[in-house]
């Protein structure tokens, strides 16, 4: 996370009331996406974890900004839509969050490594999940788009797909 603050930067407004309540509330959506996901995690990196984790309650953080940005959209005129959903700062987010998210992977499979899962895709997938929300997290604190929308398509989806990443390296990483 360090290293993102001081190679981003802090957004310049963070100490306006109004901008920390947005960036606790994006803050709070990754927080609860890693901490679930590493729960599941650390069931799955041991042999026969796959068989315990009903892992569907990873999705709730997911519900969460969803329906929040849904009721944000209908709230708000058609016409800025586009702005909530789109952003300024889109690109940057599609590129910052998975790369910020490829040291907390290194480290997640590394630790999981250890442990000797059996199921490599899904536990690779919960790895790139947890990075994705480790990175996510730590993004946060430079985004200056705070509408739910966004948070919801932009951090959203780059936690997917460090997610799908996961899934996709996890048996070539994690074999043992």
């Amino acid at each position: 996370m360090a290293i993102t603050i001081f190679g981003l930067g802090i957004r310049p407004d963070m100490m306006r009331s109004g901008a920390l309540v947005f960036v606790a509330a994006k803050v709070s959506f990754a927080v609860g996406i890693s901490s679930l996901a590493l729960v599941y995690l650390a069931k799955l990196a041991r042999p026969g974890g796959e068989r315990k984790p009903q892992s569907y309650l990873v999705a709730m953080p997911f519900l969460v900004i969803a329906a929040l940005a849904a009721t944000s959209l209908g709230l708000a005129p058609s016409s800025h839509w586009n702005k909530m959903i789109v952003g300024d700062e889109w690109l940057e987010c599609l590129v910052a969050i998975p790369v910020i998210a490829i040291v907390p992977f290194a480290v997640s499979i590394w630790a999981v490594r250890q442990a000797a899962p059996t199921n490599l895709a899904r536990t690779g997938a919960f790895a790139g999940l947890v990075a994705g929300g480790v990175s996510a997290m730590a993004y946060a604190l430079h985004c200056p788009d705070d509408s739910l929308p966004f948070v919801a398509v932009w951090h959203g989806g780059t936690i997917v797909l460090c997610t799908l990443a996961g899934a996709a390296m996890g048996p070539r990483l994690l074999r043992w």
